[in-house]
């Protein structure tokens, strides 16, 4: 068979793909980089799945399309799973499984393989997005389907002669543009912090406390202190600067797509404090019903990107109404930043709703309104509750 293999360069698909060639297939392995590669990291993925058989190796540059697709509109949302989790994993999943499907379609590949274990989420949004996007295509998960120990594979691997992926360390680790999560370890358990040690962005973090000026342009981040910078360029930014701050670390314990808890630690200095600005923008320039709405379906529109189905049209529906509400998200949003702390101190808009208004909270009621009909307004407020108690001869309080 002529196969398609979704390749990270980590144990389980190094040996998946040195075994299916070694049984005498054409593999050819696929990476899609959503912002997790460092510097020079393509080129030794290359080399290494060369070396374990690759008839050849791609590399398909996704950072563009993760914002375009996912990204720009979990921030529209200011979506947080379990209020705390920005999503840092499961809004690549879906984009990588379309990439593998679209390039194993185009490919003329008889089937795409993935690394993925059954003990994830992970599974279950690659295929979701497999079977959607390439039904015909067929998908193959030998890591799940023979569940082979990790002692297991790299020993396979070194008897053979071939290369090794780093070992690692004591947590799994998954970078992306927008944050890195990491597994295992005190993980496992409720109850136990990481080391300090076991953090990566935010390690031993500190430095002076600063001001900083983010600007927005139709919800879109265009600006760092004045300077412009494509989405996908200030977000790599944000990442680096904060992250030295320690901002964006925190941990999340929620539900699995398996029906059982999980708990991750985190680090998104970029989607904290973006969201964290944006959200205080939208304050200022939207009502409070359009806030509401587009927070209630976001929460489901996040749910379901959890769930690796961002490519149903429903998500497309409620992308259609969030575009609508950040049609006037533009201005600025002054942030105190400290390590491990950011916190909006200032907003500004041209479409302030609170520069539209003569009215001062507290201070200077609107102008020609008659105080006695605030009285009417708090009676007509009051009725139900007052109703409700008479008719159980009793009173509300």
């Amino acid at each position: 068979m002529r196969i398609l293999l979704a390749f990270s360069g980590g144990l389980d698909t190094s040996w998946i793909l040195a075994r299916l060639a070694a049984a005498g297939h054409e593999v050819h392995s696929l990476t899609v980089d959503c912002g997790g590669l460092e510097p020079g990291e393509d080129r030794v993925l290359e080399e290494r799945a060369l070396a374990l058989g690759a008839a050849d190796h791609r590399l398909v540059d996704a950072r563009r399309e993760l914002w375009e697709r996912v990204l720009r509109w979990l921030l529209a949302g200011n979506v947080l799973r379990g209020g705390r989790y920005p999503l840092c994993v499961g809004a690549e999943r879906g984009l990588q499984a379309r990439a593998l499907a679209r390039h194993g379609l185009e490919g003329g590949f008889d089937a795409v393989a993935h690394g993925c274990t059954g003990a994830g989420n992970d599974q279950i949004r690659f295929e979701a997005a497999l079977h959607a996007c390439a039904p015909g295509l067929r998908v193959l998960a030998p890591v799940r389907e023979e569940a082979p120990s990790r002692a297991v594979q790299r020993a396979w691997l070194e008897e053979r002669g071939l290369p090794l992926p780093p070992s690692g360390g004591r947590y799994s680790v998954n970078r992306g543009l927008w944050g890195l999560t990491l597994g295992g370890g005190e993980l496992d358990g409720t109850t136990e912090p990481l080391p300090e040690e076991a953090w990566i962005w935010t390690r031993g973090a500190g430095g002076p406390a600063r001001r900083a000026r983010l600007g927005f342009e139709a919800g879109v981040p265009v600006a760092w202190n004045g300077r412009r910078h494509a989405p996908v360029a200030l977000i790599e930014r944000l990442n680096r600067e904060l992250g030295a701050l320690g901002i964006g670390r925190g941990y999340h314990l929620g539900d699995t797509l398996l029906g059982i808890k999980g708990r991750i630690a985190f680090e998104a200095p970029a989607a904290c404090a973006l969201i964290e600005a944006h959200r205080e923008l939208e304050k200022l320039v939207l009502t409070e019903e359009q806030r509401f709405w587009k927070d209630h379906l976001a929460e489901v529109y996040g749910q379901r990107v959890h769930q690796g189905l961002d490519f149903d049209p429903f998500q497309r529906d409620v992308e259609a109404l969030m575009a609508s509400t950040q049609e006037r998200v533009t201005g600025e949003v002054v942030l105190e930043l400290a390590p491990g702390r950011v916190e909006v101190s200032g907003v500004a808009s041209p479409w302030s709703l609170h520069a539209a208004s003569a009215a001062r909270y507290g201070e200077v009621p609107v102008p020609d309104t008659d105080a006695r009909g605030y009285a009417t307004l708090a009676r007509v407020l009051a009725e139900p509750a007052r109703l409700h108690a008479r008719a159980g001869e009793g009173t509300p309080c």
